[in-house]
């Protein structure tokens, strides 16, 4: 089994990923709205063509843009624009801010820039290390948490990976240099963690096994745990019981009979059952403890009252049994 894992919020970036559809944008928001009620100022970047961040806290949500704004107190979100992020990076370095923007609305460097592999995320992981350098006149860091909604699943690891391709293919000057800087900030454990996203389903357990295998194989970055989207509840398994009690000639007369109900319960357990299987293999296979997110009637977006509940991704992680008895991980909170 892995090390003990550290509490969610001691690491100063964390990066999550999971395969499209599980649930990334809605986990990255509970931890950010997590972080924010535990008292640290956080920020929340997305890495996407489409925003949807603010759509979680907001009922008409307006765009955030590159430079972003604050949805609550203590929590800042953006969208990290490549284009954008270029430009502020050429001006820090040649100091032509006009003559700059000119050259990259020409519609060929547009195009070139399109054509030229691996620019758009070395380019976006920059200004993610941009962030977590800032600071405050007084010296202190600008935010306490940088909570990253990246790219899903497969181009997740090649956009962790793009800076130790640019420091290994380009050995000198500035870009090599930043890579460096960039490539540190992937690696160090201490500061930066993998949060995998996976439902408890097959296509998506397998995909999260590999993402992890790939994470501590080919990045080397630190992942200490695996978020379970959309565990489904016990309840059909107590109202079965319950209904088992039931005489079927009991009258009804608003509900279906007990016998179509008791297919629809005796459906929900074995979804329960198969959740909980694909839940054990995919801590099992990857030597990972698990924290769950149930599966919210309500949905995740703005009024939802997600996230009255977001605290509870703070709790320590389990490690899931065979028999269903978990043991919690402790110390890990």
């Amino acid at each position: 089994m892995s090390p003990t894992p550290r509490g969610l919020l001691d690491r100063r970036l964390i990066v999550v990923s999971g395969k499209g559809g599980v649930g990334k944008t809605a986990v990255a928001c509970t931890v950010a709205e997590a972080a924010r009620r535990a008292g640290k100022r956080v920020l929340l970047v997305e890495t996407a063509t489409h925003e949807a961040v603010a759509s979680r806290f907001e009922r008409a949500p307006r765009p955030l843009g590159h430079a972003g704004r604050t949805l609550a107190p203590g929590l800042h979100a953006l969208r990290i624009d490549p284009h954008e992020a270029l430009a502020e990076y050429i001006r820090l370095q040649i100091g032509l801010g006009a003559v700059t923007d000119r050259i990259l609305r020409t519609e060929l460097f547009g195009q070139l820039l399109e054509a030229a592999p691996g620019w758009r995320e070395l380019i976006v992981l920059g200004k993610i290390w941009h962030l977590e350098q800032r600071s405050e006149r007084d010296g202190r860091p600008s935010w306490d948490l940088i909570v990253v909604d990246a790219p899903a699943t497969g181009h997740g690891l090649t956009f962790l990976d793009v800076p130790r391709v640019v420091a290994q293919a380009v050995r000198s000057g500035p870009l090599a240099r930043h890579a460096g800087w960039v490539e540190a900030l992937v690696h160090d454990p201490e500061r930066t963690l993998l949060l995998p996203v996976t439902l408890p389903e097959e296509l998506p357990v397998r995909e999260t096994i590999e993402l992890v295998e790939r994470a501590r194989r080919e990045i080397r970055i630190a992942v200490d745990r695996i978020v379970v989207n959309q565990m489904p509840s016990e309840r059909s398994t107590s109202a079965l019981a319950a209904l088992s009690r039931a005489r079927s000639e009991t009258p009804l007369s608003v509900l279906p009979k007990i016998g179509e109900m008791r297919a629809l319960l005796e459906h929900g357990v074995r979804r329960t059952a198969e959740a909980r299987r694909f839940r054990l293999e995919v801590a099992e296979r990857c030597e990972l403890p698990v924290i769950e997110i149930p599966a919210w009637v309500e949905g995740f977006d703005a009024g939802s009252g997600w996230v009255e509940h977001a605290e509870s991704i703070l709790d320590a992680p389990y490690w899931p049994q065979a028999n269903d008895e978990s043991v919690r991980v402790t110390g890990a909170a």
